[in-house]
């Protein structure tokens, strides 16, 4: 009997035909670490995205402590200006590129494909890839934390000349900015595969029915940030290449001695730093919009409306990097038409704020904890959007720039929304993905806490700001009148701590030995709550066929006849193996990213050699895949089994 036929015969789990050398084997595991290693699950990766996200959240709070800590008081000398400098630069980079950013793509890979009705990702190999290249990336970012040039202090906005060698290198000793731009590169590579393969598995594996304006909100938001994140990243990838080449090869792109500009790094950065801003907001307005409706009993009000207020926020965040560099001297005319441009994105941003007011007006409201985020995140996002629209406002701009002012702004929209809202989402889908519930008591205590510390935090910063204290500095003169709101500022920072712990507590006491949710236990609306929770490895016995917007919420309590029969699957359901490669082709380009960033040449090419292994490997193990046979079914079923 050959392989194919004994896969026919001994049904799940068995391989593929397989006659290659033993090093094209598919692992089979199914527990354990090398499960892990090598799984190309879509939900599995989502969780390591986020469980590593969080991880780095705690790292990235870490460090917000020990800044708040240093400037409770005036003339503090708690930390040295050098470690604060390194302090800054950490916590910001942390906070985006190690914390949000992945907390999002843990949506993105574990929601998104039930939601489209969708076994797996497009490419699932490429998905595992994604991750462990992701997280070569955080591991480049924070090895000068533990070596002897120290972590990067060039602010996350790296820009020249404090890039350049006259200054980072005399006084960092060695490689710190050059782990800090591989470390970017690396990450930049993990972002643009991941969104690649989510805009394909978006276009090309929605279930029967589901239309592009059926999509659910997140779903949508997934692929905006996609698109996004793949047409504003070659504007960093290419800044970071020119940075690393003045830095290894003495060209001139950004040094004024042979002729370069700095002020080109601000406008290749601010191309990808603006857009970058709704890369970490969009997937938490996804987020939000799939709460609120169900939590107010009503369908999302004005559902075209919302999608086309996002795609127009995408568009329009690409033509308004400009308005971070207010005060470099662009000329009357471009400060004009960037003004003018930002203020445009208070439309659709607003247009998204009335949806949501409009989906809770005349609802049944239930304040369960993630409808509380929900809530938070409106009021944090709607404060930090009335700011925004100052510093669209070039005179203000200029007063404001570099204040503290637009340190609260940015900490009420980025934290404050976007981070409200990912931690509305853990609660909401935490039943889904583990099959428990969280407390409403403890999950409302530690929102209460995260609330009041969070604004007890920030709202003294607008003060600050407005009264000239710039960002960025380690100390301040006692007589300078900044003394009580700093002081103010820390306390809250250490009641947001208090709250995050409580929160971080309580999700590890829930998944360990919290209650057991049942089934659809927010009567959901979308088909990821049409399965067993947790859901199965194949996630849907049969793909349903979709009749509505809310395609659950429809065939529970709407659907007066009995759904189409689902499309045939004959031979059973098919299913991808799992493979070593993308996590040996990752470990490749982690190694030579390492040794290039000590200009190690010999080490940069033995990663390559690494990563060139590692693709030959996955080129040539064949596709793979095993079947689950119909007879096999659990009997969780979509939504045909409401009926």
């Amino acid at each position: 009997m050959d392989a194919a036929a004994q896969s026919q015969s001994l049904g799940h789990h068995a391989p593929v035909a397989d006659r290659r050398p033993w090093y094209f084997t598919r692992p089979t595991a199914k527990t354990g670490l090398v499960s892990w290693l090598t799984t190309v699950d879509h939900k599995r990766i989502g969780l390591l995205y986020g469980i590593s996200a969080l991880i780095f959240f705690l790292i990235g709070g870490l460090e917000a402590l020990l800044i708040r800590i240093q400037l409770a008081v005036p003339n503090n000398t708690f930390i040295s200006h050098q470690f604060y400098n390194e302090l800054f630069t950490m916590h910001a980079t942390t906070m985006i590129f190690l914390a949000v950013m992945p907390l999002s793509a843990a949506f993105f890979n574990y929601i998104m494909p039930l939601q489209i009705g969708a076994r797996d990702v497009a490419f699932p190999r490429l998905n595992g890839f994604a991750f462990w290249v992701f997280l070569s990336g955080a591991i480049i970012l924070n090895v000068g934390w533990f070596v002897k040039s120290g972590a990067p202090d060039i602010g996350w906005f790296g820009y020249a000349p404090l890039t350049s060698l006259q200054y980072s290198t005399q006084f960092k000793g060695d490689a710190s900015t050059d782990l800090w731009i591989m470390g970017l590169q690396v990450l930049g590579v993990s972002s643009v595969v991941g969104s690649l393969n989510f805009i394909v598995t978006i276009i090309n594996m929605r279930a029967p029915g589901m239309t592009m304006m059926r999509l659910p909100v997140f779903t949508w938001m997934t692929l905006v940030t996609a698109f996004l994140i793949i047409l504003s990243f070659p504007a960093i990838t290419i800044a970071l290449v020119e940075l690393m080449m003045d830095r290894t090869f003495g060209t001139g792109f950004f040094e004024v001695s042979k002729g370069g500009l700095p002020i080109l790094w601000q406008h290749l950065f601010w191309i990808f730093g603006h857009p970058e801003v709704y890369i970490l907001i969009l997937p938490a307005m996804g987020v939000i919009s799939e709460v609120i409706p169900t939590f107010s009993r009503k369908p999302l009000f004005g559902y075209p409306i919302i999608v086309f207020s996002g795609a127009t926020i995408g568009l329009l965040g690409f033509g308004v990097w400009s308005h971070h560099m207010f005060t470099t001297g662009m000329g009357t005319m471009a400060t004009a038409a960037f003004a003018l441009a930002t203020m445009a994105i208070a439309v659709p941003t607003g247009v998204k704020m009335f949806n949501w007011i409009g989906t809770m007006w005349g609802g049944h409201i239930m304040t369960r904890t993630p409808m509380m985020f929900a809530l938070g995140f409106l009021w944090m996002f709607m404060m930090g959007g009335f700011s925004g629209i100052m510093h669209s406002a070039a005179p203000a701009d200029a007063q404001q720039q570099d204040s503290y002012f637009v340190v609260a702004h940015f900490h009420y929209v980025l934290i404050g929304g976007a981070v409200f809202a990912l931690l509305a989402g853990i609660h909401y889908w935490f039943p889904l993905m583990f099959g428990r519930k969280v407390s409403e008591f403890w999950g409302k205590l530690s929102f209460w806490v995260i609330f009041v510390g969070f604004n007890v935090t920030f709202f003294p910063m607008h003060f600050l700001g407005l009264n000239g204290m710039p960002r960025r500095t380690a100390v301040y003169d006692g007589n300078m009148g900044w003394n009580s709101a700093n002081l103010v500022a820390t306390i809250g920072a250490f009641i947001l701590a208090v709250g995050i712990g409580i929160y971080f507590v309580v999700i590890l006491y829930t998944y360990f030995k919290g209650q057991k949710s049942g089934r659809d236990p927010w009567d959901g609306r979308t088909l990821e709550w049409a399965i067993a929770h947790p859901p199965a490895e194949h996630n849907f016995d049969t793909i349903p066929v979709v009749r509505a917007r809310d395609p659950f919420f429809h065939e529970k309590h709407l659907a007066k006849d009995k759904p189409p029969a689902p499309p045939a699957e004959p031979h059973g359901i098919h299913m991808p193996s799992q493979s070593w490669f993308p996590i040996i082709t990752a470990l490749g380009l982690l190694v030579a990213a390492l040794f290039y960033s000590y200009h190690h040449f010999t080490g940069a090419i033995a990663g390559g050699v690494l990563l060139f292994l590692g693709v030959y490997g996955w080129s040539h193990e064949g596709p793979g895949g095993y079947h689950i046979h119909l007879d096999e079914h659990s009997g969780d079923d979509s939504s045909h089994k409401a009926h």
